[in-house]
């Protein structure tokens, strides 16, 4: 089954959200607020989101329920207010990530430069930060664009990669940990595009951490398909100029 089918498939699942489905929902909630107050502020389709990357599982999608408020409190202590530019100064200055533009399914599109990053310069608490930031204005666009979409999807653009320059295993790990566990059900789509062979080194030692639902998510362009398919997922008024599109990234730098 390839990536086109795949989305047909979540899709449809994403729309489905029977009966059954929303009565878990309420049923994790009872078990959850028990133990923490804090879960009255999520809404149902973040519960919904927690209870399909546990499978329908209530007891393991509790305790990952309960994991997020804890690191919420800790993370966010003041009323889960956002990360600001000012705290992630030094990462947004190296333009590595544009939070621009949606895909043909009004997914908010991230464009990330992998090449951009080196961890020889970078502090990994502010990493950390710097994930959640681009994070939560992902999922900030999706609420404003008002599509009913709950994903993002990415555009990893790899070219110039080195091993010895940009590979980063610790901040890897650390950015899927967070996505995985604080934002589930969020990554719709990852295109990883100019992928030089030296890459799959790093990729075999993170793979293994990645969840089974996610890394259907995670597909490798061919240089030979990469106009076909970025075309085929972004219209040219999304896509960046770089890849023969219409959008501008537009710096994301403090000056």
């Amino acid at each position: 089954m390839d990536y086109r089918q795949r989305e047909q498939e979540e899709e449809h699942f994403d729309d489905a959200g029977d009966v059954t489905e929303w009565k878990k929902v309420a049923e994790l909630r009872a078990i959850v607020q028990a133990q923490d107050p804090a879960c009255k502020e999520e809404d149902d389709r973040s519960l919904r989101r927690f209870l399909r990357a546990r499978d329908h599982n209530i007891g393991k999608a509790s305790a990952m329920v309960l994991s997020y408020l804890q690191w919420k409190r800790d993370e966010k202590p003041c009323g889960g207010a956002m990360i600001t530019d000012e705290d992630v100064r030094n990462e947004l200055a190296q333009e590595k990530l544009y939070m621009q533009g949606f895909d043909r399914q009004r997914r908010p599109l991230l464009y990330v430069f992998g090449a951009r990053h080196f961890p020889a310069r970078r502090d990994l608490d502010e990493f950390k930060r710097y994930v959640v930031y681009a994070l939560d204005r992902t999922c900030a666009r999706l609420a404003a664009d008002g599509a009913g979409q709950e994903k993002f999807a990415a555009v990893a653009d790899l070219r110039g990669w080195g091993y010895y320059s940009n590979c980063d295993i610790r901040a890897y790990l650390a950015g899927l940990e967070i996505m995985q566990s604080y934002y589930p059900e969020r990554l719709g789509r990852v295109f990883l595009i100019h992928v030089p062979y030296v890459f799959m080194a790093a990729w075999k030692i993170v793979y293994p951490f990645i969840d089974d639902n996610t890394k259907k998510k995670f597909v490798f362009v061919a240089d030979k398909d990469l106009h076909a398919t970025l075309r085929e997922a972004i219209d040219d008024n999304n896509l960046a100029e770089v890849y023969g599109g219409k959008l501008k990234l537009v710096s994301p730098a403090i000056l």
